[in-house]
């Protein structure tokens, strides 16, 4: 199945997406699926039978400028469709902030790291007795220095 992009006005590409979203539901247009990716400003990409359908799903929808004239596979794609997870080096000594869980807000240095669990042990800092607190590494948000 083909795919075809609209140009929207940048910045707009996600409340275009929901408008869109809205209109495809409510009144069943044959569109099966609506890209939004923040690697492509300015555009959307819509999955559609053909080019009649997916110009029928832009009309009246405001911040749509248009609809490319070329379509594409998903093979064009597929680098936007990629999800990659941001690495981040975190290491002994580091100070850091809990983001989230009872000691929320709390500064703490790093202590020890395990890689392989995704758990960090910190001492809090800014309490009376230093506490070591073994927490996951994704509920950490590391201080500028």
């Amino acid at each position: 199945m083909p795919l075809y992009t609209y140009r929207v006005t940048a910045g707009q590409e996600s409340i275009v997406a929901d408008m869109l979203y809205e209109k495809i539901r409510k009144f069943k247009l044959p569109v099966k699926a609506l890209v939004v990716s923040p690697m492509l400003k300015g555009y959307l990409i819509a999955e559609a039978d053909n080019e009649f359908d997916a110009k029928q799903a832009i009309q009246n929808v405001p911040h749509v400028k248009g609809l490319l004239a070329n379509t594409m596979q998903i093979a064009d794609i597929a680098t936007f469709l990629e999800s990659k997870p941001i690495e981040v080096i975190i290491n002994r000594g580091q100070l850091v902030e809990v983001i989230s869980g009872p000691f929320k807000g709390e500064k703490a240095k790093v202590v020890r790291v395990d890689q392989e669990k995704d758990e960090v042990t910190v001492e809090l800092i800014e309490v009376a007795v230093p506490i070591p607190v073994t927490i996951k590494l994704n509920t950490i948000r590391v201080l500028p220095q």
